[in-house]
């Protein structure tokens, strides 16, 4: 309940507040750009001090992520009678955790340092396999093609991006066997402090944009899918790999995160489901501070 308070006080400080949006814009920026980044470029460059990482977790958590993917597709279609395109951006409502603003604050406070390493893998590839997958999905039911321009695109603006810039730097400053210096290393720590509360707390203001009035019906079944059918769906094949606990623990609880803010741009980008999307987005964030703490009294 803390955690989920955080973004309960964003939400009303938005709402309340009147501050208009280049506020929460600036702060979403220094989130994503600087305090986050530079929590997980001190984590990962200790990473050799911390457990390993059984790569298995790639397989249970994106494979959960493909099942339910096809299962979003069907239910739509047969449920809602959806084109190919609206088909693909459900589905992906079902499967694209927020795995940043609220999977990595909650998982490194809830499971500690230890469960960083599993979920920072996750991150690397989330964006490239998930927005492929999206983007395959719909340039195929709209043209019958993919274009490989496309997929290089989408490839060079994950690599960019501060999040899995900082994780991939982090990784290979930590294979040098260096030490960051204290002068470097304090402040670095106090930025990275920051990050999981003010991330909650930004994730709040921004749900304040959306509103739960359109799609209401369709953004109940997406919540279904991304909170209930994808975390058992994870759990599943975790149990089926005989993944160790840490990680187990770790991909269950990232599957089981409200919907990221990714699929409201992906219904805009594509042009379907944008009001469904953002109904989901709020409701998933809403019913996920009840399923996520019961997921997580679970899996311990």
């Amino acid at each position: 309940m803390p955690l989920f308070s955080l973004i309960l006080i964003g939400y009303l400080t938005q709402r309340l507040s009147g501050w208009p949006a280049s506020v929460l814009d600036g702060l979403t920026r220094f989130v994503f750009s600087l305090a986050i980044p530079a929590m997980l470029f001190r984590l990962m460059s200790n990473s050799r001090d911390l457990p390993p990482v059984d790569s298995r977790l790639l397989i249970a958590f994106f494979g959960g992520c493909l099942i339910v993917f096809v299962i979003g597709r069907l239910l739509s279609w047969k449920v809602f009678a959806f084109d190919g395109a609206s088909q693909s951006v459900f589905a992906m409502g079902g499967i694209f955790s927020n795995c940043v603003m609220l999977g990595l604050p909650l998982t490194k406070l809830a499971l500690g340092d230890a469960a960083v390493p599993s979920v920072a893998l996750i991150i690397v590839f989330n964006a490239l396999i998930l927005w492929t997958l999206v983007t395959v999905s719909v340039e195929w039911a709209r043209h019958g093609s993919f274009s490989i321009r496309g997929f290089a695109r989408t490839a060079k603006n994950v690599l960019t991006n501060p999040i899995v810039a900082s994780i991939l730097a982090g990784t290979l400053f930590s294979l040098t066997g260096w030490t960051l210096p204290e002068v470097i290393d304090s402040p670095i720590a106090m930025l990275g402090e920051a990050a999981s509360p003010i991330a909650l707390v930004v994730l709040g203001m921004g749900l304040a944009r959306y509103g739960i009035g359109d799609g209401i019906r369709i953004g109940m079944a997406v919540s279904a899918l991304k909170l209930i059918v994808q975390p058992l769906a994870v759990w599943a094949l975790a149990w089926l790999l005989g993944l160790p606990k840490m990680e187990t623990r770790a991909v269950v609880l990232l599957s089981s995160m409200s919907i990221g803010a990714n699929v409201y741009l992906m219904a805009g980008q594509f042009k379907v489901l944008e009001g469904a999307m953002a109904s989901a987005l709020v409701l998933s964030t809403l019913l996920a501070s009840v399923t996520t703490p019961l997921v997580l009294a679970l899996i311990h």
